[in-house]
């Protein structure tokens, strides 16, 4: 009787993605994007942030942006250390941390 070993290589964290829409995204879609921050920028756009398990699940993200109908404008990996950096241009909405929305 031979053993099957099963290899950890394939199970991976989620990476931490940024996808930049024109447009903003009315906060209504929340649901949809479930597990992602919203962050409104001055010039327009809108990013959504968070933790994407794998591929497959960031092509099913790329598919509901492209049914609401805003143009994409990038699709990043992003550092996690990076992304905890302040950013006083954004404005992000209902999304905030208790700490933020304290102050």
């Amino acid at each position: 009787m031979s053993e099957t070993h099963v290899s950890t290589e394939d199970h991976h964290e989620a990476e931490l993605y940024e996808i930049r829409l024109k447009g903003h995204l009315d906060a209504r879609w929340a649901d949809r994007f479930e597990g992602l921050s919203f962050t409104y920028e001055n010039d327009g756009t809108t990013i959504l942030t968070g933790p994407v398990v794998d591929q497959a699940a960031l092509h099913g993200l790329l598919r509901k942006v492209r049914d609401l109908g805003l143009p994409l404008i990038s699709v990043i990996q992003v550092d996690p250390k990076q992304a905890n950096r302040p950013d006083a241009s954004a404005d992000t909405d209902h999304n905030r941390s208790k700490k933020e929305t304290n102050t």
